[in-house]
């Protein structure tokens, strides 16, 4: 059983799964290759002056998966609740077991809504519905989480990513049964 899995790879899974995986969780990564991040050129993203949506998202499953995360290509189907955790299906066949799960699916609410997870009217434009979540990411039902722009945040990749790795280091964080901080320092 995964300790945390992401449904959605674009900024805000890449990086939620940067971070599980960084602090040693064990950790899944799905990604159907369908995300909007893939389609932009980025030229407002911190630390980068530019790069094309492709590479974005290439360079943030390089990471996670540097880390540790199993990175699947793949649909997710459905998602329920089994013993401790939850249950994800694929389009393929293959399941998977977590303890927890962060949605960060962009636009996409139907996997959220047909598990039970509260959605709500969204605000970004364009953006007519979102998963109701807490500041933290947490969403009616515990165990579930959102992220990214299918949790109400704007559509801004940066602030996708941001959002990810907050939501993240709040399931370390109650995995951990204490605050969980990353720092690494310059090496010498």
């Amino acid at each position: 059983m995964y300790e945390i899995a992401i449904i959605g790879a674009g900024p805000a899974g890449a990086s939620a799964a940067l971070f599980a995986a960084k602090a040693g969780k064990k950790t899944l990564l799905i990604d159907n290759d369908k995300g909007m991040t893939r389609r932009g050129w980025y030229e407002n993203y911190y630390g980068i002056s530019e790069i094309g949506g492709p590479d974005l998202v290439e360079t943030g499953h390089k990471q996670a998966v540097k880390f540790g995360a199993e990175l699947v290509a793949g649909q997710a189907t459905s998602l329920e609740a089994s013993g401790e955790g939850f249950v994800i299906g694929t389009e393929s066949g293959a399941t998977y077991e977590a303890k927890h799960v962060v949605l960060a699916t962009g636009v996409l609410t139907d996997l959220a809504a047909a598990a039970g997870v509260t959605t709500k009217e969204g605000t970004e434009p364009r953006i007519k519905t979102v998963i109701a979540s807490t500041p933290e990411g947490r969403t009616n039902i515990d165990g579930i989480w959102a992220a990214g722009t299918v949790a109400g945040m704007s559509v801004h990749a940066i602030i996708t990513a941001g959002d990810g790795a907050k939501v993240a280091v709040n399931v370390i964080s109650e995995l951990n049964g204490a605050r969980y901080v990353d720092h690494d320092l310059l090496k010498a």
